[in-house]
């Protein structure tokens, strides 16, 4: 089955996905992550790879930006390709300032601005949650590699935080004092995908979460350069990785 924006032939995907949203992560995790990846895909510069990690079937594809882009692959790799399990693994601004340049931000929900899900169910306001078995594996993973870290002496590195998150239509509207609004409500970060993903997964069946890496922050004006916000993605990846091996 080759799709509109999928060029994979049946059977070249794992039942599990990790999905990034730059087609340059999606390389380099491949390259790094999987052991004998291949590229099954590339239609329009979006990547996917398939190898496996740790012995077991692992694929990679990139998503895009925003929750259009997001949903339109998502959709096709549950519907078409028999893809069972979706873990978003990109980058995200921090709101609180308890979540630092680096941290780690395991999505269990996602509000959104956005009017996307509206076209779903007439009159109601769909809630956007992660997979429930795939955020407890997550945060299993997250306290097993603190626990790990802490045992070799290794301090103050960067944190993993566990909650909701806020999915924007927008990246450059200003609208003043929303993220106070959102932080008072125990908003974690803002990103651009979550929503869409969670919708999607809901309605074709699947389970889907995001882990995510803070690349800025909102409230305090800091960001990571390009390079770095495309090579720090090691312990979300890792994370991401294992639950979806334990999760299974």
């Amino acid at each position: 089955m080759v799709t509109p924006h999928i060029s994979a032939a049946p059977g070249d995907f794992a039942p599990d996905v990790l999905m990034p949203g730059d087609p340059r992560r999606a390389r380099r995790i491949a390259e790094t992550f999987l052991q004998d990846a291949r590229l099954v895909t590339e239609v329009r510069g979006i990547e996917g790879w398939t190898g496996t990690y740790r012995g077991r079937p692992l694929s990679v594809l990139a998503s895009g930006m925003g929750m259009p882009s997001v949903t339109i692959y998502a959709t096709e790799l549950f519907r078409f390709y028999g893809v069972r399990s979706i873990v978003r693994v990109g980058t995200a601004g921090g709101i609180p300032q308890a979540v630092g340049l680096r941290d780690v931000v395991v999505a269990t929900a996602a509000h959104t601005d956005s009017a996307m899900s509206d076209h779903r169910v007439d009159g109601v306001h769909l809630s956007h949650a992660a997979s429930f078995d795939l955020a407890k594996a997550a945060a299993e993973a997250a306290a097993k590699a603190a626990a790990a870290a802490a045992g070799t002496g290794a301090r103050d590195g960067p944190g993993v935080h566990i909650g909701p998150v806020f999915t924007s239509d927008h990246f450059y509207l200003a609208r003043p004092g929303l993220f106070e609004q959102l932080e008072a409500h125990g908003t974690l970060a803002v990103e651009m995908e979550a929503a869409g993903l969670y919708a999607t997964a809901a309605a074709e069946g699947g389970r889907a979460l995001a882990v995510l890496t803070v690349s800025d922050h909102i409230r305090l004006a800091q960001a990571l350069t390009p390079a770095e916000r495309e090579a720090d993605f090691e312990r979300a990846v890792t994370i991401a990785a294992t639950t979806l091996e334990t999760s299974s």
